[in-house]
């Protein structure tokens, strides 16, 4: 197969209008458009949801629910399977997983460890938090969890 001899699949093509070319295309004069105003002229139209200058619903609509981004606690997450790339008896910090690019990057309120995934070697793991399910799956094959 060459690169000259690909051709787009049957049907997923098609052939663009021709629009003001004479009344027998039947897409002539004036292009489908209709006769004059804001819709037949270049660049025309409206944006989306607007409603000819009334109050557009959207506004209308009363805002509900409030998220405070601005003070929410940011953690950086691994999963207790992304752990199994260490050797046995590592002592595993936020810092040791961004070095070994586990984590994207250090966060401020520190590390979380979940309980996704299994673990085979005994660690220890020093995190802000951990999940139930991680702290059972780590001390279960010998391991320590510490909360810092």
């Amino acid at each position: 197969m060459d690169i000259q001899t690909l051709s787009p699949a049957k049907n997923s093509n098609r052939k663009s209008f021709r629009v003001g070319r004479g009344l027998g295309s039947g897409l002539g004069k004036t292009s489908g458009k209709g006769h004059k105003g804001q819709n037949a002229r270049s660049g025309g139209g409206v944006r989306p949801g607007f409603e000819g200058g009334q109050l557009p619903l959207v506004r209308k609509v009363p805002i509900r629910g409030f998220n405070n981004y601005n003070f929410r606690k940011q953690y950086a997450t691994v999963n207790v399977g992304d752990l199994e790339v260490f050797d046995a008896n590592t002592e595993i910090t936020q810092e040791l997983l961004y070095e070994y690019r586990v984590i994207g990057k250090i966060m401020p309120y520190g590390l979380k460890v979940l309980g996704d995934g299994e673990l085979t070697k005994p660690l220890t793991v020093k995190a802000a938090k951990f999940t139930k399910s991680a702290v059972e799956k780590i001390e279960k094959v010998g391991g320590k969890t510490e909360v810092i």
